[in-house]
């Protein structure tokens, strides 16, 4: 059942206003608010090491019926009329969430979001119109908004998902020094190759222009993009992503516009109020559109409207709006080919590459996977504050392995060798557990999972030296192993620069 809060017949007395105030009766439903709105939510589910809820409401009625609820809902709840009261319940008792209103009587409520934003989850409640207050609490760190009146429905989803990410971060230093470290382990590196892509984010971070990251999954396009936003100057606002290929089929173009757009009152079935969307959350910073090549043809028309107008429409909406953002995109995708085929506009190509940084695979960056390790390895909330360190075995196996996977599977690698270890200091190329029957070799990787697809010349090449590194040197056999002649195994070798004495010796037609 769906309820708001209105003007409520109650079937007892309300409690007395201890802060003297008005009862004003016009956030509540004319029917009790219930318990219906929380029956798919187990107790378990919703409560969060005990700690409390935070209500911080002046409207005295409806912070007691609020808090009578919740705690029904089975939640432990709090509830305060002023932001003197609601800093000496922080103080004495953290809470795993707040729902603020932005009007209270002693404080700013929005100054007041910006002081405790980085004690838990805020939800922001405002009144009815409000929206620009709620876009700029957003802007500011809130987790979601809410208008009065309140619909129960409302405050069940938003509830649940703040709680959500309340659980995924109330080990707030351990979880912030791991998000910390990823973001950085992506970011180092002192190979040519990887100094090449640090060189391009100084270049093209300070720019408005649009960059298109180009790289295999896992590589660190998600932090080179959040690195270029770090170098330019809309570092202070707001950078916010969306991931393309999460959007499913049946529900793309809704999703997709009604995301990035917003939408209006009244744009869909349930969109019972305005909704900012991304563009407008993300004013004046960064939006990172993440695996880009998912997108559809229907949107990617709508996008590069965006792009070559700078104005947008919410979903429902007749008024065009400016659009002050920076787009950064990201694919493993080869986008040409796909242009070629149909499937992806060349137009829109242009627009989000004014400038392409191409993210190397973990396999062509030397030693830089040796310094990853070491730099997670001292990541101390992995390694229960024991120095451990990679044994010279440990340190063959890394770099003979081929890492399909790059940094993700790199660091996941390393994070497993640090739990089997336990008390040991030393990390030993069993418990890395790599299969290195097959090694890397520099410079001749083929990517076989085709998000990029190799020439017959790429894969020529890939075929003679993995012969070669079987000790097959005879010219001879390598041609009739490929079918291919023996003047075309030599300019195969000599444009791989290989050297061994068994192969140098040119044919005669050479």
């Amino acid at each position: 059942m769906t309820t708001t809060y209105k003007a409520m017949a109650m079937t007892e007395p309300p409690p007395n206003d201890a802060a003297g105030g008005k009862v004003t009766g016009q956030n509540f439903d004319d029917r009790k608010f219930d318990n219906a709105g929380f029956a798919g939510m187990g107790r378990a589910e919703r409560e969060l090491t005990g700690k409390p809820i935070l209500l911080i409401e002046d409207d005295a009625t409806l912070n007691r019926l609020m808090v009578a609820q919740l705690e029904r809902a089975g939640y432990r709840t709090r509830g305060v009329l002023r932001a003197q009261d609601a800093l000496v319940v922080i103080k004495e008792d953290e809470p795993a969430l707040i729902l603020l209103d932005i009007r209270l009587p002693d404080r700013d409520g929005l100054d007041f979001l910006k002081e405790i934003r980085a004690v838990c989850p805020v939800i922001v409640i405002t009144a009815h119109g409000a929206i620009s207050q709620a876009v700029i609490a957003l802007r500011l760190g809130a987790h979601d908004y809410l208008t009065k009146p309140i619909r129960s429905d409302e405050l069940e989803l938003s509830i649940e998902r703040a709680l959500d990410h309340a659980r995924l971060t109330r080990s707030g230093d351990f979880m912030k020094g791991q998000i910390q470290s990823l973001m950085r382990t992506a970011t180092i590196g002192s190979s040519p190759a990887f100094r090449e892509v640090q060189r391009q984010i100084r270049l093209f971070g300070p720019t408005d222009a649009a960059v298109l990251l180009l790289g295999e999954s896992g590589a660190g396009k998600k932090q080179v993009a959040r690195a270029l936003h770090d170098a330019s100057g809309r570092a202070a606002a707001s950078y916010v992503v969306l991931d393309c290929s999460t959007v499913q089929e049946n529900l793309q173009e809704n999703l997709f516009e009604s995301e990035l757009f917003g939408y209006e009152r009244g744009a869909f079935a349930g969109a019972e109020q305005r909704k900012p969307g991304l563009i407008e959350i993300a004013e004046g910073g960064t939006v990172f559109l993440d695996e880009i090549g998912a997108l559809a043809p229907p949107l990617q028309a709508k996008l590069l409207r965006l792009l070559e107008t700078g104005t947008f429409r919410r979903l429902g909406g007749v008024t065009d709006l400016p659009a002050n953002v920076r787009f950064v995109a990201a694919t493993n995708r080869d986008i040409i080919a796909l242009g070629r085929e149909g499937k992806f506009r060349i137009d829109l190509y242009y627009r989000l590459s004014r400038f392409e940084i191409t993210v190397p695979p973990l396999r062509e960056r030397g030693e830089d996977m040796v310094e990853i390790a070491r730099h997670v390895i001292k990541n101390r909330t992995f390694n229960r504050d024991i120095d451990k360190a990679l044994d010279a075995g440990a340190i063959r196996a890394l770099r003979a392995y081929r890492w399909p996977g790059n940094i993700r599977e790199l660091k996941n690698v390393i994070e497993r060798a640090i739990a089997l270890s336990g008390e040991e200091q030393v990390i030993s190329a069993a418990m890395l557990g790599l299969d290195t029957r097959k090694p890397a070799r520099s410079g001749t990787s083929i990517d076989f999972s085709f998000n990029f697809l190799p020439t017959i010349d790429e894969l020529q090449t890939h075929y003679v030296e993995d012969l070669l590194s079987r000790g097959t040197y005879s010219r001879a056999k390598i041609a009739d192993a490929l079918n291919i002649s023996e003047r075309t195994v030599y300019r195969i070798l000599k444009n791989r620069k290989v050297t061994d004495e068994k192969i140098t010796d040119a044919p005669d037609d050479a």
